[in-house]
């Protein structure tokens, strides 16, 4: 598996996922909050299944020394 979420997207998607989550788990919203583990863990883990279908990567190239 190839990084394919870097930066300001990581960051988004791991505080959009726990927002959700927590949401869910005070009952602010439906048990449907729980797909806030979806977002959680592409931005832990840096990989996200959508992006190589789509041809998008967030994540900077690394060019060798």
């Amino acid at each position: 598996m190839k990084s394919n979420v870097g930066g300001i997207d990581k960051i988004l998607r791991i505080v959009v996922g726990l927002a959700l989550i927590a949401m869910a788990a005070t009952g602010t919203i439906s048990a449907w909050g729980y797909l806030g583990v979806v977002p959680l863990l592409t931005g832990l883990f840096n990989f996200c299944p959508a992006y190589p279908l789509l041809g998008i990567s967030t994540c900077s190239v690394k060019k060798d020394a």
